[in-house]
Formats: structure tokens, C-alpha cells, sequence
């Protein structure tokens, strides 16, 4: 019993090492799980702190701070007495973060900035792509700027910067060009100059609370970021008068448009340099695409007979004639390496200043197998043909020299056939026979000023000396005599001025059959005045009229008024009977030059040299109106029709192609009051005349 009793005693007696031991088991498995913990915490933060700290600490300040990258004030640009001519101003662009920003506010604002579908689709696709900055809508105006400020959108604001604004609106647009909404210079002056011009770029923090509202912004110092300032050798008044000029010219002729350009002989300044049709860059439309394509430069043509002038100062210089030579003009056909070379009425014996006053093509021709395929490429090129004229404009044409190879090269391109030049470059080979044979880089920035006062002075740059001062003068004079009775440019002729220029009417190429078109042509008129002292070279160009179409009678019109206006403007008084001047100098030389003595010429062939209504293809010289009624010229070719109605003081209204049909009025009918006639056209193929030759 009692040894019952205590094994059940001992029974009841706890285990207590075991139970020591679980506790303690379980207080370093606690304790493990704590030091685990802490060694994860520790972990983690060494990981947020040394790994991922920058990254991190880059992701919160993009939570409430937002970097804008501006731009400085873009430098203006000035004419040469100071005017304005293109400026920036400040102007608010609106900005959002993304990540603030709902969708139904992006619709709102939409709606308030005037935004089109395709920017609104845009900013909805960054949306779902979760991004931060982007601009809503650049250069706003002041109405869309306050509607904005007004909405109080979470993660939208706004920012200044300068827009570009032209004052003078159209005024010499093609040559300032174009500024995008970055400030980047797209054209013109703006994208040559757009270094100098635009200045720095800066970034601007702003800082924001958790709704995205602003709460700070960075100052920027402007004056530190500001451009460049550019002064142009440009007038003003000039622009205005050659772009007047210019646009009655083209509502006149309805050509497709045109280049009126005055430069300084003594130094290649640009005064003026217009092109039409012009636009308003302050709001470039899908339609001024084309208009905004400075021709002056980007276009380049067949000369025509403008590039005689060239030809003959050349032969001159070199002594291969004198103002003395006669030439014989084969009564208007001359065959060449199997081509035939026409003038569009047969001349017989002329002197070379005959040749410039009627601008025979056979007689430059001549001329030019006289003087050499080696010695004409030579001076072409010195005169700066097919190479570009360095005048600081994008998009300059070099024009196409080609290699003279064979006679017939030689003969054409003799009288401006068969190479191509743009209006600048015809420019500056007259600016160097207008001041004595030095051939000068044409230039329009004459300074530019940097922020910090310091100034880039451009001037005059002498490439080479071309011809000498008394060739010059020579060419000069004959020159002259081509505004004169008898020349092809009357109508250039300027009251109170003695003008030396010559005319050209080229045909353009047709670039569906690769052959010259039998109605596109290119006139132009190139002049420079007072002839004895000069002091404005100005060239008008025209590109495609329609109905009249010789450099005579439509490019010269332009220049005279043009010529009489920059006279008025730059002070230079009309000499009342002013006939002399560089024409004195060379007179007896050219007197001499008379075919009257014309070794083996007979008396048909004098008599048709001397005649003072002769005329070319290319150029109409001035004749006096008939009246003896209306013409008959049906069944002639286009050409021949066209003259004998010139030389019955009338004009044509062509239409078709080919030889004369039928004529409106009739063949001896009264001259109609408005002295046109109407004439059809039909299939004949139409004559090259006096572009070369038939091939």
C-alpha cells in the first residue's frame, strides 16, 4: 500500500530540465526569427541606402520638382539704319506632369487651347504610358494664356518664352526665313545665322506640393542667355520699292514669280533683294510652302542673251575683237558640227557693238570661237559662273558650267545657252562690269553684336579682278546703246540717267520630254546706272509670264521704275538730256566699228546689218506701231507670227501649240483698241529659234 502510494507520487512529479529546455528552445528560435528580421531590415535598408539610394532619391524629387528646358531671347535683326525687321517677344507655353494629370482635364484643356485630334491622341497615348513632362501647347496666346490660368488643373502650368515676330510682315521674308516653335532657325537668314541668334539654353526647376500645384521656380538670368543681334546691309525703303515694284510686275505679266534685286557696285552690299510671290512669316500657311523658296538663290535658268554681256568683255580683255570687228551674221543660219544656229531675222555684216544692241545670237557665237573654248570657260568661271556666290543664304545653287568639248558647246553657251545661273550670280558678274572688272562676294549682314557689346564687322570681299577698267569701260558703253533707239531694252531707259543693261528672254526646259517648251520662257533685264559712275546695279527677273514675254518689253518696264525710285531714294539728281557719260569714252572706238567698210559685204547685206528694227528671237528692240491694219499670219510658225505683229505695234494671245490657225481680228482689219490679237495654234512642232539651233 505504501509502495503504491509513492509510485503514484513519483508519477506526478514534473519533468522540469524538459520543460527548461523547451522554453529555452523556443526563446533562441524567437530570438533567431528577431536577429532575422533585424538582418533583413538591415539588409534592405543598405540596399535602399548604397544600391538604390540615387535612384531613389532621383524618383522623389521628381515628385515635387519638374526641370523645363528654356531657351534665351533670340537676337533681332535690323536693316542697315537700324529698323526692325525681326524680334522676339515673351509669350506663356503650357506645360503639364503627366502623372498629375486626368484625362478629363486633358479634354478640358483641349477644348481651351484649341488643340486638334492629333495632339490630343498624342498626349492621351503618354498618358497611358505613365510619363512626367510634356508641353500641352507652345507659344499660346494672351486669351488662351488667361483661360488656363483660370481652369487651376493639378500638374498644369505654364512657362515664358520668346516668339519670333516680324513687324514688317512680308517684307524681305524669304530672306529672314522662318524660327520653329523651338527657336530653331527653319530658313533663310534665321537658319544661317541660328547659332549667333538663339543664344543659350537653361534649366528651369519648379517645385510643387503633393496636388502638383507650383510652389517655386528657379530665376533665370536672361540677359545671360540672350542672342546675338544681326544689322543687315539692307534699306528698307529700297526692300519696300523692289517688292512694290516686283508685285505689280507679276500681277502685269501673271508670271509664276520673280526676283527684283538692287546691290552696290563699289562694295557687293545687298540694298534690296525681293521675291515673289511673298508671305507672312508671322503665320506661315500650308500654301506658302512654295513662297517661301528664296529664287534669288534656289532657282537657277538658262541666262539667255543677259550673258553676252560676259562674252563679249571676255573677247575684249583678251584682244580676240575690238569695238572695230565686223562680223558676218550668215543672214541668220549658221551650221556648226552638223547644228544650226538661228537668229530669228537674217543680219548680215555687224560690228561687235551691233551685236550686243540686237543681241545676235550667230554673232556671239562668232565671237565665242574666236576667243576659245579654254579662254570663255576660263572667264566664266572667274566671273563666278558654276560655282556659289557665298552670300549667306541656306540653299544656294551652284548653276551648271558645263565642260566646253566641242564648237557647238562653245558657240551656245556663247550666247547663254545650254549652262545655267541663278539670279544672284548674274548679279555679281554685273556688279564687277559695273565697277571696272572686280568681281566681288555679294553680302548681307554687315554686323553682328553679341550680348556682351563685342561686334563682327563684315564688309566688302574682292575675289579676283576679272577684266580690266578699260574693258569695262568699253563693254559699258556698248551696253548703253542697248536702252538706246534701235536696242532691244527702250523701255528700260531711265529720264535723267544714262543706264548701261542688257535684256534676255531664255526658253526653259520641259521636264516631261527633256526639249526647250514652246511657251515657258525666263525674262529678265540686268542694268546698272548712272552708267558713268555707277551706283545701283538692279536685275528683274521673271519666271514663266504669260502672253508677252521678252525681257524688252516686260523686265525692263519693271527695272526703269524700279531704277528711277532708288535713284530718287539714294539722291542722285537726273541729268536733264543725260546721254554721255561712259558712252563718251568709247565713242570714236565705236563709231569705227560701223559695217559701212565691211570687207566683201554687199549692199543687201549692209542694209541689213544697219537696219535699227532688227530683232532676235530671244530679244524685241523698239519699233515703231504700224497702221496698216491687222497682219495675215495664219499658217506661220508661232514665232514668226509674233514678229510680224511686233513690227505692226501689236501683241498676241496664243493658244496651242504649232502654226497659226486662225486670228482674231482678221488679216486687214483695224488694229483693236487694246492692240492684242488673238491667234490658234495648231499641231506643227514648235522652232527652237534663237536657243541654239534645230537637233
Amino acid at each position: 500500500m505504501l509502495n503504491f502510494a509513492r509510485g503514484r507520487a513519483e508519477a506526478r512529479v514534473p519533468d522540469v530540465g524538459r520543460d527548461v529546455r523547451w522554453i529555452r528552445l523556443r526563446m533562441l528560435a524567437m530570438g533567431g526569427l528577431l536577429l532575422g528580421a533585424l538582418a533583413a531590415l538591415l539588409g534592405r535598408a543598405a540596399q535602399l541606402q548604397i544600391t538604390q539610394g540615387s535612384h531613389l532619391t532621383r524618383l522623389a524629387r521628381e515628385q515635387y520638382l519638374l526641370k523645363i528646358a528654356v531657351t534665351g531671347k533670340r537676337g533681332s535683326i535690323v536693316d542697315r539704319s537700324g529698323a526692325v525687321l525681326a524680334a522676339s517677344a515673351p509669350v506663356e507655353s503650357v506645360y503639364a506632369d503627366l502623372s498629375q494629370l486626368d484625362p478629363r482635364s486633358l479634354r478640358v484643356l483641349a477644348g481651351t487651347l484649341h488643340l486638334g485630334p492629333h495632339d490630343v491622341e498624342s498626349l492621351s497615348r503618354r498618358l497611358d504610358l505613365s510619363a512626367q513632362f510634356a508641353w500641352i501647347k507652345r507659344q499660346v496666346s494672351p486669351l488662351e494664356s488667361e483661360a488656363v490660368q483660370k481652369l487651376q488643373i493639378p500638374g498644369v502650368g505654364m512657362v515664358k518664352e520668346s516668339r519670333r515676330f516680324y513687324p514688317e510682315r512680308e517684307l524681305a521674308a524669304q530672306l529672314l526665313g522662318l524660327v520653329g516653335v523651338d527657336g530653331e532657325g527653319l530658313e533663310g537668314l534665321e537658319k544661317r545665322y541660328d547659332e549667333q541668334l538663339r543664344g543659350h539654353s537653361a534649366q528651369l526647376t519648379t517645385s510643387r506640393d503633393g496636388k502638383g500645384r507650383e510652389l517655386s521656380r528657379d530665376a533665370v538670368n536672361a540677359p545671360e542667355l540672350a542672342g546675338s543681334s544681326i544689322q543687315l546691309t539692307l534699306d528698307r525703303n529700297l526692300q519696300y520699292a523692289a517688292e512694290q515694284a516686283l508685285a505689280q510686275g507679276l500681277a502685269v505679266t501673271r508670271a509664276n514669280g520673280g526676283v527684283a534685286a538692287i546691290l552696290d557696285p563699289e562694295t557687293g552690299a545687298i540694298l534690296a533683294l525681293a521675291v515673289g510671290p511673298s508671305f507672312n512669316p508671322n503665320a506661315v500657311g500650308e500654301g506658302d510652302r512654295s513662297a517661301v523658296r528664296d529664287r534669288a538663290i534656289a532657282d537657277a535658268f538658262e541666262p539667255g542673251s543677259t550673258f553676252k554681256a560676259f562674252l563679249v568683255a571676255a573677247a575684249l580683255e583678251e584682244k580676240a575683237i575690238s569695238p572695230q570687228t565686223i562680223l558676218f551674221a550668215e543672214n541668220g543660219s549658221l551650221e556648226v558640227n552638223d547644228w544650226t544656229i538661228h537668229d530669228h531675222k537674217p543680219f548680215g555684216w555687224l560690228s561687235v557693238p551691233q551685236i550686243l544692241e540686237v543681241s545676235s545670237n550667230i554673232g556671239a557665237a562668232k565671237i565665242g570661237l574666236l576667243l576659245g573654248r579654254e579662254k570663255l570657260a576660263r572667264y566664266l568661271h572667274d566671273f563666278g559662273f558654276g560655282q556659289r556666290t557665298e552670300v549667306g543664304l541656306p540653299g544656294e545653287l551652284r548653276g551648271d558650267l558645263p565642260r566646253l568639248r566641242s564648237d557647238i558647246t562653245t558657240a551656245t553657251v556663247a550666247f547663254g545657252q545650254g549652262l545655267t545661273a541663278t539670279p544672284m550670280q548674274l548679279m555679281q558678274g554685273y556688279v564687277a562690269l559695273a565697277n571696272g572688272g572686280r568681281l566681288l562676294r555679294p553680302y548681307l549682314v554687315d554686323r553682328i553684336t553679341a550680348p556682351d557689346g563685342s561686334v563682327v564687322d563684315f564688309g566688302p570681299t574682292e575675289i579676283r579682278r576679272v577684266v580690266s577698267a578699260q574693258t569695262a569701260r568699253t563693254l559699258t558703253a556698248m551696253l548703253e546703246k542697248v536702252v538706246q533707239k534701235g536696242g532691244t531694252a527702250v523701255e528700260g531707259a531711265v529720264e535723267g540717267y544714262q543706264v548701261a543693261g542688257k535684256t534676255g528672254t531664255a526658253q526653259k526646259v520641259d521636264p516631261l520630254t527633256g526639249t526647250y517648251s514652246a511657251d515657258k520662257r525666263f525674262s529678265s533685264f540686268v542694268g546698272y546706272l548712272p552708267a558713268e559712275a555707277p551706283r545701283a546695279v538692279i536685275g528683274i527677273f521673271l519666271d514663266e509670264p504669260k502672253g508677252e514675254h521678252y525681257g524688252g518689253k516686260i523686265a525692263a518696264p519693271i527695272f526703269r521704275d524700279l531704277a528711277a525710285e532708288t535713284m530718287r531714294q539714294m539722291g542722285i539728281m537726273p541729268r536733264p538730256g543725260a546721254a554721255g557719260g561712259a558712252a563718251d569714252l568709247a565713242r570714236n572706238a565705236i563709231s569705227a566699228g560701223k559695217p559701212s567698210k565691211a570687207p566683201g559685204a554687199s549692199a543687201k547685206e549692209l542694209a541689213a546689218s544697219s537696219a535699227s528694227d532688227s530683232f532676235e528671237d530671244d530679244d524685241v528692240p523698239e519699233e515703231a506701231p504700224s497702221s496698216a491694219g491687222v497682219p495675215r499670219v495664219v499658217g506661220l510658225p508661232l514665232r514668226q507670227a509674233l514678229s510680224a505683229l511686233r513690227a505692226a505695234g501689236l501683241s498676241a494671245v496664243p493658244e496651242g501649240f504649232g502654226c497659226v490657225v486662225s486670228q482674231r481680228p482678221s488679216a486687214g482689219a483695224p488694229a483693236p483698241q487694246n492692240h492684242v490679237v488673238a491667234l490658234s495654234l495648231a499641231s506643227a512642232s514648235a522652232p527652237t529659234g534663237d536657243r541654239g539651233g534645230n537637233r
